[in-house]
């Protein structure tokens, strides 16, 4: 049954629902999903290439921050969130600035992390003063 109408190559006849009839939902475009999926790959490659220096860098900062805010805490008799004033003007690097400070009055430690990478303990001793823990390897 032919209506009279004519199509030229590439249109569409009316769809019903849309204004106009002719317009088509724009889906987004293959190469802008591939250049996000490019991005993603590269920036998880650059993580795990440097995640063995990001991990070296966060055990050193939190072994100087814990032993720093224990004496600051238990030496000095500062509160713990004076003493993260001076562990943040020490320029520790990147991983400086994640870390986060707690501590246990009653065993007089004071714990420093850096979520995912590394954490340190310092405890408090009257006669040793503040001394970390060991590293476990």
């Amino acid at each position: 049954m032919a209506t009279g109408t004519t199509y030229r190559t590439g249109d569409s006849p009316p769809q019903p629902g849309i204004p106009g009839g002719t317009e088509r939902s724009r889906q987004p475009s293959r190469w802008l999903r591939n250049l996000v999926l490019l991005a993603l790959l590269a920036a998880v490659l650059l993580l795990a290439w440097s995640w063995r220096g990001l991990r070296e860098e966060a055990l050193v900062s939190t072994s100087y921050g814990a032993r720093v805010a224990c004496a600051c805490r238990f030496v000095s008799g500062q509160a713990l969130g004076s003493c993260k004033g001076r562990i943040a003007v020490a320029g520790l690097g990147r991983t400086a600035s994640f870390m986060m400070l707690s501590e246990d009055a009653d065993a007089r430690t004071v714990k420093a992390s850096v979520p995912l990478l590394a954490s340190q303990t310092a405890t408090f001793a009257a006669d040793r003063g503040c001394q970390l823990e060991p590293w476990a390897e």
